[in-house]
C-alpha cells in the first residue's frame, strides 16, 4: 500500500471555491504570489510544452481592466446587465491571474492536450491559494473570450485564449456549500 496523505485527502474532499464578490484586500504579496504560481505550474504537460503563461492583474491594473471588460461589452452590443457583470469582476477585483493559454506547435501533442494542461493550471493555482488560507475562485466570462479585449487589454497574441482568470484574496465571508454530483450517476464501469 502507498503511503497515504490524509491532510491532503482531507483538504481535497472539503474543498470550496469562494466567490469573488466576497474576496477582499489584502491579496498575497509578490513573493506569495510567486510562490503559488510555481505550485500551479507542477501540472501534467505532455511533452514539456509549457503551453501556458501567467498575466498578473493587480493594484490600478484592476479599474483600467474594468473599464476596457465595459467597453468590449458595450462594442460586443451586450445589455446593460451583461456589460455591469464583464465589468465587476474587475471592478471588485484585489489580485488575479490570467491563466493564458499559449499552444505550442508539436506533431505529437495535440493543441486540446496543451489546453488541458492550462486547465490544470487554473484548478492547482485555486486549490495552491486556498491551501495557503486565502480565498480563491476561477471565473472567465464574456471578456474572456472577447478578442478585443484579450489582446488589448492584456496583450495576448492571436494564438492565444484564456482559460481563466483566478481571483485570490481575503476570505470575508465563509465559502458556501453547493450540491456536489452523485458520482455513482456519473460514472460507468467497464
Amino acid at each position: 500500500m502507498p503511503p497515504r496523505n490524509d491532510a491532503a485527502l482531507e483538504f481535497l474532499k472539503t474543498r470550496r471555491s469562494r466567490p469573488a464578490k466576497t474576496l477582499q484586500a489584502p491579496g498575497p504579496s509578490r513573493a506569495e504570489l510567486e510562490a503559488l504560481l510555481e505550485i500551479a505550474a507542477r501540472v501534467p504537460d505532455h511533452g514539456k510544452l509549457e503551453p501556458w503563461r501567467f498575466v498578473v492583474i493587480e493594484g490600478a491594473a484592476m479599474p483600467k481592466l474594468a473599464d476596457a471588460a465595459e467597453q468590449a461589452s458595450a462594442n460586443a452590443g451586450e445589455d446593460a446587465e451583461k456589460t455591469a457583470k464583464a465589468r465587476a469582476q474587475f471592478d471588485m477585483g484585489t489580485c488575479a491571474v490570467a491563466v493564458v493559454v499559449s499552444p505550442v506547435p508539436s506533431e505529437k501533442v495535440p493543441e486540446i492536450e496543451q489546453v488541458y494542461s492550462a486547465g490544470a493550471v487554473c484548478l492547482s493555482l485555486v486549490n495552491a491559494a486556498l491551501a495557503s488560507g486565502w480565498g480563491a475562485n476561477w471565473l472567465s466570462g464574456a471578456p474572456s473570450h472577447d478578442r478585443g479585449f484579450v489582446e488589448g487589454a492584456l496583450g495576448l497574441a492571436a494564438h492565444e485564449s484564456i482559460a481563466g482568470f483566478i481571483h485570490i484574496a481575503t476570505e470575508t465571508a465563509p465559502a458556501p456549500e453547493r450540491p456536489r454530483p452523485d458520482v455513482k450517476a456519473k460514472t460507468t464501469w467497464v
